[in-house]
C-alpha cells in the first residue's frame, strides 16, 4: 500500500514533481495486488525449502492466542473510536481519486479526530518525534527536488545520463536503472535515505529514456520496498530482527539475494504485464 512504509508518499510527491503522474492510493494497490499475492504464495515456499525452521509444528499457539484475548477483555473506548478512524482515513485514502480529498488532508483529520475525541491528547502528538522528524525532512527533501526540477538540474542530469545510453532501446534503459537501482541498496541503511538520493533522478532518466513514466515511477517506487529485506542494516527494523541472534549474517544476505531475484522476476517480469492490462502504461 501507498501508506504501508515511510518513503512511499514521498516518492508518490516526487513522481509528481518528477514525472507529473498521480500516483494514488487506489492506484499503488491495484498495481501491487497481483505481484504481491504471488509473492505471498512463492517467498515462504522458496524459504522453507532453502532454509527451513527448526520447528515445524507449533499446536499451542491458537491456544496461547485465545488465553491472551481472554486477558484484554472487551475493547475499550478509545480501541473502538481509534478503529474508526482508521477505517475512515484509509477510505479517504483510497478514494482520493474521486473524491479530491489529498492524502495530507485524510492524515490531519484523522489526528483531528483523536484530539476531540480525547484519544490523544496534544502531549502525545507533541512527544512523536519521529513523526515530527520524518516530515520536517520529507518536507525540505520534497521542496528541494521540485527546486532542482524546476531550475533545470534534474532535466540535465536525465539528459547527461541518456546521452551516455545513445543507441540503448528504452527498454534496456529501464532494465538497468531497475538492477542499478535495487542493488545499490547494499551502500544504504534506509529505504527513505535510498528513495531520497536516487528515485527523482533514475525516474527521470527513464523517462528522459522514452520508458513510460506509470511503468518507471511504479517499478522504481516498489523496488525501493521490496530492497528492505536484502541486508542485516537494509531498514530500521532489520537490526532488531538480527539481534534476535536466529540467523547468521551469511545466512541472512544469501536469502535475502535469492529473495531478490524471485522478487525481480514478480514484480518487473510479471508486474508490468498486470499493469499493462490494467491500463496504466
Amino acid at each position: 500500500f501507498l501508506t504501508a512504509c515511510a518513503p512511499n508518499p514521498l516518492m508518490a510527491e516526487l513522481a509528481r514533481d518528477t514525472a507529473g503522474i498521480e500516483l494514488s492510493w487506489g492506484l499503488w494497490a491495484t498495481a501491487g495486488i497481483l505481484p504481491v499475492l504471488l509473492s505471498i504464495i512463492v517467498l515462504p515456499y522458496v524459504l522453507y525449502k532453502f532454509y527451513p525452521p527448526e520447528i515445524r509444528k507449533t499446536p499451542e499457539a491458537q491456544s496461547l492466542a485465545r488465553e491472551k484475548l481472554a486477558e484484554m477483555g472487551r475493547m475499550t473506548r478509545d480501541e473502538k473510536i481509534i478503529c474508526g478512524i482508521f477505517v475512515g482515513a484509509l477510505l479517504l485514502w483510497s478514494t482520493s481519486g474521486y473524491t479530491g480529498v489529498n492524502a495530507t488532508i485524510a492524515a490531519l483529520l484523522g489526528v483531528t479526530a483523536m484530539l476531540l475525541t480525547g484519544v490523544l491528547t496534544w502531549e502525545d502528538v507533541l512527544k512523536e518525534k519521529g513523526a515530527w522528524d520524518g516530515m520536517m525532512w520529507m518536507g525540505g527533501v520534497v521542496s528541494l527536488a521540485g527546486a532542482l526540477n524546476k531550475i533545470g538540474f534534474i532535466p540535465w542530469f536525465a539528459a547527461s545520463v541518456t546521452g551516455a545510453m545513445t543507441g540503448i532501446s528504452w527498454g534496456l534503459t529501464l532494465g538497468i536503472l531497475f538492477l542499478v537501482y535495487l542493488y545499490s541498496h547494499y551502500g544504504f541503511a534506509s529505504l527513505s535515505g535510498h528513495a531520497t538520493a536516487m528515485y527523482a533522478a533514475f525516474l527521470a532518466v527513464a523517462v528522459a529514456a522514452g520508458a513510460p513514466p506509470y511503468l518507471a515511477a511504479l517499478g522504481l517506487a516498489f523496488l525501493s520496498n521490496l530492497m528492505a529485506g536484502l541486508t542485516h542494516y537494509s531498514t530500521g527494523s532489520a537490526p532488531i530482527y538480527f539481534g534476535a541472534g536466529y540467523v547468521t549474517q551469511e545466512q541472512w544476505w544469501r536469502m535475502g539475494f535469492l529473495c531478490s531475484v524471485i522478487n525481480i522476476l514478480i514484480w518487473i517480469g510479471i508486474g508490468p504485464v498486470w499493469w499493462k492490462l490494467l491500463g496504466i502504461w
